[in-house]
């Protein structure tokens, strides 16, 4: 991803996720603070695709539309933030591609998990990567900003 291919994730973002609206500059901080967790899927030189995702705490998740400041000093979790394609892109591999990649870039990083807010009922999906939801109170607190239906998820890495 680059800086010039933020106004297509943000085109992607509002078709994909119309009930999760974020400022175009909550992606644009995520590139700028970890650029490598930041990809686009361009096919027919267009961009059908994105995944946003960076170092972070093992809990709580960053809140929706929320700006970070700055990466921790000392993460324990890689978070994928967002990971959407557009219709036609789907089912050909390329989310868990990328998953792949990310667990890579954590391990490779020594972080012991991966973790991400599932909206919009994806558990499913996330689950089929991997990822365990995680539950409680304090959960649910924390992720008040993403839906009624949200789920916290975590991937140990080994």
């Amino acid at each position: 991803m680059t800086p010039q291919d933020l106004m297509a994730v943000d085109a992607i973002a509002a078709e994909v996720h119309p009930n999760f609206p974020e400022d175009v500059a909550i992606p644009a901080e995520r590139l700028r603070l970890a650029p490598a967790g930041c990809f686009v899927l361009a096919e027919d030189h267009a961009i059908s695709g994105y995944v946003v995702s960076h170092p972070w705490h093992a809990f709580p998740p960053p809140k929706l539309n929320t700006l970070l400041g700055a990466i921790p000093e000392r993460p324990e979790s890689w978070y994928i933030h967002d990971l959407a394609l557009l219709p036609a892109a789907r089912g050909r591999g390329h989310a868990g591609a990328l998953v792949e990649h990310l667990a890579a870039r954590a391990r490779d990083l020594g972080l012991p998990i991966m973790s991400l807010t599932a909206v919009s009922g994806s558990a499913p999906f996330w689950a089929g990567h991997g990822f365990v939801s995680q539950g409680g109170a304090d959960f649910a607190a924390a992720l008040a900003s993403y839906g009624a239906d949200a789920a916290f998820m975590v991937r140990r890495l080994g």
